[in-house]
């Protein structure tokens, strides 16, 4: 009896043993592949995190550079508004220089035809280099390039050179034309109270009737007097109380 039943344990015993190493190994080839499984899966959840970092990252920088635009964008739009308004002024400005220009260009043309009128009707100091002085300005103002305040700068330094004659004494050499004879001489004048003029050897004088605007003989009476005024201009004598005849001036109209 006892040998059977050993017999039946030993039996038991080889048939139990292979089925419990057979389920052993599952249950590790299990356990591998649980643990593979684990390692993938955290490697996973490490990669997704990693991830997550560089894209929270990232928005975060867009964020800033967003930030960065509207800021831009909000100086931007105040620089073109104020562009725009600098723009409006500068309209404004070229529309009023534009009416300026519509009155000043006929107010110019007025200037000319006044300095020649006073030409006309003064008395003849310098008259060629003051007529040739008004022909270039009437030439200048028909220039494209010459701007308008040049040619306005011109004609107040011609109106300029008008009101030195005077106020000036002065001395220059000139033809006159004396008893229907061009004489050269030397022409003196004190402002526009006297205009006389000289023979180039001294020996005969005649002095401006503007009432008649003819040259007239001088009395010989005045030649010291004369000689005197004619040294001070030429400064070869010094500056000192000088007699002369006065020319007639007519109204300048």
């Amino acid at each position: 009896m006892n040998r059977l039943k050993t017999s039946l344990a030993i039996l038991l015993s080889t048939m139990v043993a292979p089925a419990l190493a057979s389920n052993l190994n599952d249950a590790q080839s299990i356990q591998n592949k649980t643990n593979s499984a684990s390692a993938v899966s955290q490697k996973r959840i490490n990669n997704s995190a990693d991830s997550s970092l560089l894209l929270q990252a990232e928005i975060e920088q867009l964020q800033e550079e967003v930030k960065n635009l509207q800021v831009y964008q909000t100086h931007l739009t105040a620089l073109v508004a104020s562009q725009n308004e600098e723009m409006a002024s500068i309209d404004g400005q070229i529309q009023q220089i534009k009416i300026t220009r519509q009155g000043v260009v006929p107010l110019m043309y007025q200037m000319v035809d006044g300095l020649k009128n006073i030409v006309e009707q003064d008395a003849p100091i310098k008259l060629e280099q003051r007529q040739a002085r008004i022909e270039k300005l009437e030439a200048l103002m028909t220039r494209a390039d010459i701007s308008d305040a040049e040619k306005y700068r011109r004609i107040l330094e011609a109106y300029q050179i008008e009101m030195d004659y005077g106020i000036k004494l002065g001395l220059y050499q000139g033809q006159i034309l004396v008893a229907g004879e061009e004489r050269e001489t030397d022409i003196l004048h004190l402002g526009r109270i006297a205009l006389v003029a000289r023979s180039l050897n001294g020996s005969k004088y005649w002095s401006w009737d503007k009432k008649n605007n003819t040259w007239v003989d001088i009395d010989g009476s005045m030649k010291p007097e004369l000689d005197k005024a004619y040294g001070v201009a030429a400064k070869q004598t010094a500056p000192s109380l000088i007699t002369l005849p006065v020319s007639l001036i007519a109204e300048v109209k």
